[in-house]
Formats: C-alpha cells, sequence, structure tokens
C-alpha cells in the first residue's frame, strides 16, 4: 500500500492542477495521503482537503518559518483545532536555522507549544529540523523527560547524532526523494540505521522531487521512487519495503484506520 506521509496540496502550486494531480496518485498506487499544515491561516484550505477525500487526512500546525506570525498561539489552539475530524497530527513544526526566517528563540518557543498540543492529544508530532542539530536535541530530551510524545522527524537530513538520539527517545523517521540524489550518500548512510521499524516515506510535494523527476515540481504519485529507493538502501524486497513503511505509518498515525484490518473503516 503505497502511502505519502507528507504532502502539500493546498500549496499555490498545485492551484491550476489539484484535482489531476490527486487523480494521478491514486492511478499510481497510492492509497493514502496526509495533508501538512504550515499555518493556521492556511489550516482551513488543508483541512477542507482532508474532508472532501476519503484518501486524505491532514494536521495541523505552523512550520518554524511561520513562527514569527504565530507568537500568539497556544497549544490550546492547536489541540482545539485537532479535535475535527480527519485531523491526524500536530505540524510540521520545529526548527530551521538554515533560512532563519523566524527568530530561533520564537521558533524553539512555538515548538515548545507544538509539543505540548501533541502530549495533550496523543497525536503524533510532525518535527522539522535543518541546520538546529543540538538545539533539536536539547528540546526533544527536555520534552520527552517533562512527558512522553510520539514523534516523527520528516524528510530526515540531519547528522548522525541527532538520528541516535531521536531513535533512542522512540521518534519515527520519513525518508524523501533526497534519498535518491546522487551527492545525497550522507543522508543515505544515515538511512541505514534508522530503527527498521520506525520508517515511512513521503514526496514533500510539490519540494523534493525524485529522481527521474528531480527539478521539476514534486507530486505524490512519486512516492513509490522514494519507496524503491529506501528498500535498495536497507537491502530489502520492493514487498517488504512496502510492509514495514505501512506498518510503522499506522503505528505512528494510529488515529487513521489501517483498511488492511478492517474493511468497514470510515
Amino acid at each position: 500500500m503505497l502511502i505519502d506521509s507528507h504532502v502539500n496540496l493546498h500549496a499555490h502550486q498545485f492551484d491550476e492542477d489539484r484535482d489531476a494531480v490527486i487523480d494521478r496518485a491514486r492511478a499510481a498506487g497510492v492509497g493514502l495521503m496526509v495533508e501538512i499544515s504550515d499555518k493556521l491561516s492556511t489550516f482551513e484550505a488543508t483541512h477542507a482537503l482532508a474532508m472532501a477525500h476519503d484518501d486524505i487526512w491532514c494536521t495541523v500546525g505552523a512550520h518554524p518559518h511561520e513562527a514569527k506570525d504565530h507568537a500568539d498561539m497556544t497549544a490550546e489552539n492547536l489541540v482545539t483545532l485537532s479535535k475535527r475530524p480527519r485531523v491526524v497530527g500536530i505540524g510540521e513544526c520545529g526548527l530551521d536555522f538554515h533560512y532563519d526566517l523566524s527568530p530561533r528563540d520564537l521558533q524553539a518557543e512555538v515548538f515548545r507549544r507544538h509539543i505540548d498540543a501533541a502530549r495533550q492529544t496523543g497525536l503524533p508530532l510532525v518535527v522539522h529540523t535543518r541546520e538546529a542539530d543540538d538545539v533539536m536535541a536539547e528540546i526533544l530530551s527536555e520534552e520527552q523527560a517533562r512527558g512522553p510524545f510520539k514523534f516523527l522527524m520528516h524528510c530526515y537530513t540531519s547528522g548522525p547524532e541527532l538520528s541516535v538520539l531521536a531513535a533512542e527517545l522512540g521518534g519515527w523517521f520519513s525518508v524523501s526523494g533526497i534519498a535518491t540524489f546522487k551527492a545525497a550518500e550522507d543522508v543515505r548512510q544515515v538511512i541505514r540505521a534508522m530503527p527498521a521499524d520506525r520508517i515511512i516515506v513521503e514526496t514533500d510535494s510539490p519540494y523534493l522531487a525524485p529522481i527521474p523527476h528531480r527539478g521539476r515540481r514534486n507530486e505524490p504519485a512519486y512516492v513509490g521512487h522514494v519507496l524503491t529507493k529506501l528498500g535498495e538502501i536497507r537491502g530489502w524486497s520492493p514487498e517488504e519495503a512496502d510492509r514495514r513503511t505501512t506498518d510503522a505509518f499506522f503505528a505512528l498515525f494510529d488515529a487513521i484506520p489501517d483498511p488492511r484490518r478492517s474493511s468497514d473503516h470510515v
């Protein structure tokens, strides 16, 4: 069962052909997609996509780039929105010290509010981290000690030290099209050491199109290329890669009924 755990279908890049993109994903065998919230101002569009399609679910949260516009957002705001139907995760949230589009201390503060919401709801936290390994490690360690929460290191491209720590703290990891890039051997090396039962795949559409589509707009239909590459990296057969990532996905996003176990889910 092909699953794209991270899509941004509300993005303007899909305004001209959003329905066709969704149709192409289904035609490629994608059975489920998670539409990711990047800021509360677009959450209505994100949520509407999930409500309109049986195979799309969504999250609620604010990307670290947007932290500057969410200084007043509380964990309670997120908890309230998470109670809507088909909301299955908190985020995308975290730290991005590469672009620094929001002040670093505010990024950390807003990130901790997301963690609080994940802890209160039991929903998994979708974590973005870039060039912030030390601070990310500190926050994850402190917050897990304060009280457990489930989390996913999405599109993981950070260093092996943070990967080891996140795994020790019980984190999941998602692999993206970056794993197919020729120059990404460091990323592949980290993927080889990830816990085998906590790896899932994503496209991060419309960004990071995998080879052979690199340089073009990414689509959920391409997630199979990521799964194939993950299998190669880990030495898994296509069937094993499919089964392992599907099992890991439903263990993480456990608010989504697993259609393999029930034929009468809603």
